[in-house]
C-alpha cells in the first residue's frame, strides 16, 4: 500500500511537472501571437480623432513639463485642466514618448502591449475556472481574434489596458476563495482600473462583488478583502483629493458632478444614445463566433450553479445592464465585455473536443458559416472591381470568404477541424486588416488631417487658436498642427475675421466662395483647405 501510494505520488508530480510546461508553452505561443498581431503597422495610419488625439495631446504636455515638475499630477488639455480621467495611461505615454519621440507608434504601444497581455491572461483565467486545457485555449484564441478587441487594443485607448487590469483583478478573485493573500491583488488592480477610467472604474468592481455574493459569500465577510481594496484605492483616493486641493469648486462641478450628471442622463450629451446600442454593437463586430451563441446560452444557463458559468454570466449581464443604463454610450465601453464572452463560447466549443469523431454539429452553424462566407464574397467581388485602391480589402474580404467555406464544409461532414480553419482564418484576415490602411476606418469620413496640419505648422501663424468651418472639432489636427482648431458657424467666421485683430481661418475652398471675406491674404492651401488671414497693410 505504502509503495503503490509512493508510485502514484511520483507519476503525479510527474503529471503535474507536464502539466506547467505545457501551459507555459501555451502562455509564449498566445504572446507571440499577439504581440504580432497588435503591433504589425501599429504607426502606419494617423492617430484617430476624439480619444487618441485628446490622449496624445495630455501626454504631450505632460513630456512639456521639466523633469523636477509634478504637473504629470495635474493633466492639461491644451493649457486648460483636464478632469475626465486620472492620468496613468497619458503618464506611461508620455514615457514611451521620452523613449521613442513623439509619433503614432509612441502613442499606441503602450496599449497595445497590454492588451496583447491580456491574451495570455484570459488563458490563465480559463485554467483557473475550466478543467478541460481546451476550453482555456479555446477562449484565448476567440478573444484574440475578435475584431473589437484587436482594433480598440491597438488604438491609444484606456479600454485596452482596463482589460488587461479587468483580467487580473478576476484571476485575483478567484484564488482569494482558497488563498486571502490574492484579495491584495484584487484591491491593487481594481486600484489601477480607477487610475486609468476613473470613478466609473467601479463599475467593474460591483461586476465582482454581485459575483462573490453569489458563488462565494463568506469572502465578502473577510476583512483582508476589504483591506486589500482600501489599500488599493488609497492611490485614487489621493488623486482626487490632490485635484480637489489644487483647482477647489472647479473640479467638483467639472470633474465630478457635471460628468456624473451627464452620464446619468441628467444632463443632455452628444453621445447619448437608446438602451440597446450595445446590443447592436455586439452583433455587429462579434462574427463568426456569435453563431455558437443559442448553444453557449443554454450550456450557461444549464451549469449557472457552477462557479464558472456564475462568472461569465455575472461578468456579461450585469456590466451590460450598467453601462446600458448611462447616457453616454460609445462603442468602445463595450471592451471589458468581449473577455466573458470568449471565456463562454470557448466552454461550448470545448465540448466539441468530447464528441466523437464525425459527430454531426447544429444545422444553424452551417447555415451562419455559409452566411458569412456569402457576404465576405460578394464583399471581396465589389472591392475587385477595377478599383486599384481598394486591392487589399478585396484580398481580406477573400481570405474571410475563403475561411467561412472550409468551416462550413468541414462543419457540414461533422469534422471538428473545422474550429482549427476559423482560429487559423481569422487570424490571418485580422493580420491582412491590421496591415493595410483600413483597420481605423474613422479616418476615411473626414478629410487628412496630416497635410493640413503640415500646411499650417509651415505657416507657423503667431496665433494658437485658428477657426475652421468644418462643422466638428478634430482632436488629431490640433495634435498634429499644435494649435487648437476651433469649428465655427459662417456668421462667427464673419464675426472673428471683422472683429479680431488678426484672424486665422481654415476654410474648405467652397465655403471660402460663400463667406465673401474681404482684405484676405492666402497663406497656403492643401487638399481643398485654405488657411486664410487679413491683409498686413490692413491690420
Amino acid at each position: 500500500m505504502q509503495e503503490g501510494s509512493f508510485i502514484w505520488g511520483h507519476l503525479e508530480r510527474q503529471h503535474r511537472a507536464v502539466d506547467k510546461w505545457i501551459d507555459r508553452l501555451w502562455l509564449v505561443v498566445l504572446l507571440i501571437a499577439a504581440l504580432l498581431l497588435f503591433s504589425v503597422n501599429l504607426g502606419g495610419l494617423p492617430l484617430q480623432d476624439w480619444d487618441e488625439g485628446t490622449i496624445a495631446q495630455i501626454a504631450r504636455e505632460i513630456t512639456q513639463e521639466s523633469a523636477n515638475s509634478i504637473r504629470w499630477l495635474y493633466p492639461t488639455l491644451r493649457g486648460q485642466p483636464y478632469h475626465d480621467t486620472p492620468p496613468l495611461m497619458h503618464i506611461v505615454i508620455a514615457g514611451a514618448y521620452h523613449l521613442g519621440g513623439v509619433n503614432e507608434w509612441t502613442t499606441r504601444l503602450p496599449g497595445a502591449i497590454l492588451t496583447a497581455l491580456s491574451v495570455p491572461l484570459l488563458y490563465c483565467l480559463g485554467r483557473e475556472i475550466f478543467r478541460q486545457r481546451w476550453a482555456a485555449i479555446y477562449s484565448a484564441l476567440i478573444y484574440l481574434t475578435m475584431l473589437p478587441v484587436v482594433r480598440y487594443g491597438r488604438l491609444a485607448m484606456l479600454e485596452g489596458a482596463v482589460v488587461s487590469f479587468l483580467l487580473v483583478m478576476m484571476l485575483c478573485v478567484l484564488r482569494s476563495r482558497r488563498d486571502l493573500r490574492y484579495c491584495l491583488g484584487i484591491g491593487l488592480s481594481l486600484g489601477l482600473i480607477c487610475l486609468t477610467q476613473g470613478l466609473s472604474g467601479f463599475l467593474l468592481g460591483a461586476v465582482v462583488l454581485v459575483f462573490l455574493f453569489w458563488d462565494t459569500p463568506r469572502l465578502l465577510t473577510s476583512y483582508y478583502l476589504w483591506i486589500a481594496i482600501a489599500i488599493g484605492i488609497l492611490p485614487v483616493a489621493g488623486w482626487y483629493g490632490a485635484q480637489l486641493l489644487h483647482y477647489g469648486n472647479d473640479f467638483v462641478q467639472n470633474g465630478l458632478l457635471l460628468q456624473s450628471l451627464q452620464q446619468a442622463g441628467i444632463v443632455n450629451h452628444k453621445n447619448a444614445q437608446p438602451s440597446w446600442f450595445y446590443i447592436v454593437e455586439l452583433l455587429k463586430w462579434t462574427w463568426p463566433w456569435l453563431i455558437f451563441l443559442p448553444q453557449t446560452t443554454k450550456l450557461l444557463w444549464e451549469n449557472r450553479n457552477l462557479s464558472w458559468a456564475r462568472l461569465i454570466l455575472v461578468w456579461s449581464i450585469v456590466y451590460l445592464l450598467l453601462i446600458s443604463l448611462m447616457s453616454v454610450k460609445l462603442a468602445w465601453y463595450i471592451f471589458p465585455i468581449y473577455p466573458s464572452l470568449a471565456l463562454a463560447f470557448g466552454a461550448q466549443l470545448a465540448e466539441i473536443e468530447n464528441l466523437p469523431l464525425l459527430s454531426s454539429y447544429p444545422r444553424a452553424w452551417v447555415a451562419g458559416l455559409s452566411i458569412l462566407a456569402v457576404v465576405a464574397s460578394a464583399a471581396s467581388i465589389h472591392f475587385s472591381w477595377g478599383i486599384a485602391a481598394k486591392t487589399d480589402l478585396q484580398l481580406i474580404f477573400a481570405a474571410v470568404a475563403l475561411t467561412m467555406i472550409m468551416g462550413a464544409i468541414l462543419a457540414e461532414r461533422g469534422d471538428g477541424q473545422f474550429l482549427k480553419i476559423l482560429f487559423w482564418g481569422s487570424y490571418i484576415s485580422l493580420l491582412l486588416l491590421m496591415k493595410s490602411n483600413y483597420w481605423v476606418w474613422e479616418l476615411w469620413q473626414a478629410y487628412p488631417v496630416k497635410p493640413v496640419a503640415a500646411m499650417i505648422e509651415k505657416v507657423n501663424p503667431a496665433a494658437k487658436k485658428i477657426y475652421t468651418s468644418f462643422p466638428y472639432h478634430r482632436p488629431s489636427l490640433d495634435f498634429y498642427s499644435d494649435r487648437h482648431i476651433i469649428p465655427a458657424s459662417a456668421e462667427e467666421l464673419k464675426h472673428h475675421w471683422h472683429y479680431d485683430r488678426q484672424p486665422y481661418l481654415l476654410i474648405s475652398s467652397s465655403d471660402f466662395q460663400h463667406l465673401q471675406l474681404d482684405s484676405v491674404q492666402l497663406l497656403d492651401k492643401t487638399g481643398g483647405w485654405q488657411l486664410v488671414t487679413k491683409e498686413t497693410n490692413r491690420l
